[in-house]
């Protein structure tokens, strides 16, 4: 049988029901590895061994009662420390929140606990989701299990490192420019955002009301898509949360991508913000396999990457801003300067600035809406490089806005990011999938069949 923590939730999942795994014994398989690995990579902010453990034990009297919640029951899964665990601290990676306890759990945990979920604990993340790899923090920042001189993507690095490194099957993250796609895009691993106001955001510390979405980190798609069946569902106390039918959504993950129509937005990555030559040689690679499988693809133009960026970035700063001017007017020294950096533009953002965008931004959404008229997907780039080493700030602040996900947070389309090969220096390159509204089934559907016919999933980092 594989290593117990490389199993997937599917995997684990059917080996609680041949009784040749149990919950407890994968979370004692998962807690030694954690101790072994993440001294080298800090993805966890706060390891929840025993409560972990607790619920182990009574995942697995359940199982042994016949009580089986769903195909998560005793599938262990990270937090990204944004997201409120009753009794345990969110702290968003700063001193700022360092003794937070948070009273009850957020809705996303209500419903993995609900399907049975255990929680292993809290996962690093950027200062508040949106300064960077930094060691000016109460917590050093986690580190990229494929090297880990290089940074894992963010700003739901501890969520992408874990699972990446086999420390557990699957994480939740948040993505208000990229965040859940970033470390996808950086560990090898498949992060979704799904269509905003799928997944509720109650009890998660806002960064930005407009632009913000949980989504699910996972090693493969079928593990992706069962995290979205737990954790989607209309949230009537989340002003941003939208009543859908939209559910199952591995319903499709078989049937492969014959007849569908895939429009590759070629310009972000050849003319709007020229990719790393691996990064390139990467999706077009993508494009003739998913054309191999009986796809359609063809060119599409959008607006500007670097327009929709823009956008992003004035919404972003507008409404952190609301979020976190009177710690930065009272408290300012409590932030990494990386975050502070970051947050303080929007103390200069004019009402008209904010309104302008948000008028811009139904254009861009218009423009998004037309190609998805014609395509059933769109394909593009995720990160523009691949990860840039620790050490080297000026190179990591050159890179890491150098990505074509935010688009889809102003958008609010589905959008997955998943491994699409590994450069010369042995690091993960990346591919994007984006979908319509509410469809994100066909989003995972053209990830699993993507998944099928290559090799990168099968492909582990060199940590262990």
């Amino acid at each position: 049988m594989t290593e117990a923590h490389w199993l997937t939730a599917v995997e684990a999942s059917r080996a609680f029901a041949a009784k040749t795994l149990s919950p407890v014994e994968l979370v004692t398989a998962l807690l030694a590895r954690i101790e072994k690995l993440d001294p080298k990579l800090n993805a966890f902010i706060r390891l929840d061994a025993e409560g972990a453990m607790g619920a182990a034990r009574a995942a697995e009297a359940e199982i042994a009662q016949g009580r089986i919640r769903g195909p998560l029951h005793g599938v262990p899964v990270g937090v990204k420390d944004i997201i409120d665990v009753a009794t345990l601290p969110t702290t968003c990676h700063s001193q700022v929140l360092v003794n937070n306890i948070a009273k009850t759990d957020a809705v996303v945990i209500q419903k993995l606990r609900q399907a049975g979920a255990i929680i292993m604990g809290k996962m690093s993340t950027h200062e508040f989701a949106i300064g960077g790899p930094s060691f000016d923090l109460p917590f050093p920042p986690a580190r990229n299990p494929w090297n880990p001189d290089y940074h894992p993507g963010g700003s739901s690095s501890g969520s992408g490192a874990g699972v990446c490194a086999g420390l557990f099957p699957v994480a939740l993250g948040s993505d208000t420019g990229g965040s859940v796609r970033n470390p996808a895009s950086a560990c090898g691993i498949v992060g979704l955002k799904p269509t905003y106001g799928l997944v509720s955001r109650r009890g998660v510390f806002p960064l930005s009301f407009t632009l913000d979405h949980v989504g699910p980190l996972t090693r493969t798609v079928a593990d992706n898509a069962l995290m979205l069946d737990a954790i989607a569902g209309h949230d009537p106390a989340d002003p941003g949360s939208t009543a859908t039918q939209a559910r199952y959504f591995g319903r499709m993950l078989d049937r492969g991508v014959r007849g569908l129509r895939i429009g590759f937005v070629r310009h972000f990555h050849e003319t709007d913000m020229p990719a790393h030559p691996e990064v390139t040689a990467g999706l077009e690679d993508v494009a003739r396999i998913l054309q191999a499988e009986g796809a359609e693809v063809r060119t599409v133009t959008l607006p500007s990457l670097n327009e929709f960026s823009g956008i992003n970035r004035v919404i972003l700063c507008s409404e952190a801003w609301s979020i976190h001017a009177p710690w930065l007017r009272d408290r300012p020294g409590e932030y990494g300067q990386l975050s502070r950096r970051r947050l303080l533009p929007g103390a200069f953002m004019t009402a008209g600035d904010y309104v302008g965008a948000q008028r811009r931004r139904l254009e861009l959404i218009a423009a998004v809406e037309d190609a998805l008229r014609e395509y059933d997907v769109l394909l593009c780039a995720s990160s523009m490089d691949p990860s840039s080493r620790m050490d080297d700030p000026e190179e990591t602040a050159r890179t890491y806005p150098r990505q074509a996900r935010s688009p889809f947070n102003v958008t609010g389309h589905p959008a997955l990011a998943m491994m699409a090969g590994l450069s010369s220096g042995g690091l993960p390159v990346s591919v994007q999938f984006v979908g319509r509204y509410f469809d994100d089934a066909t989003v995972l559907r053209v990830a699993a069949a993507y998944e099928r016919a290559t090799p990168w999933h099968k492909k582990r980092p060199p940590i262990g």
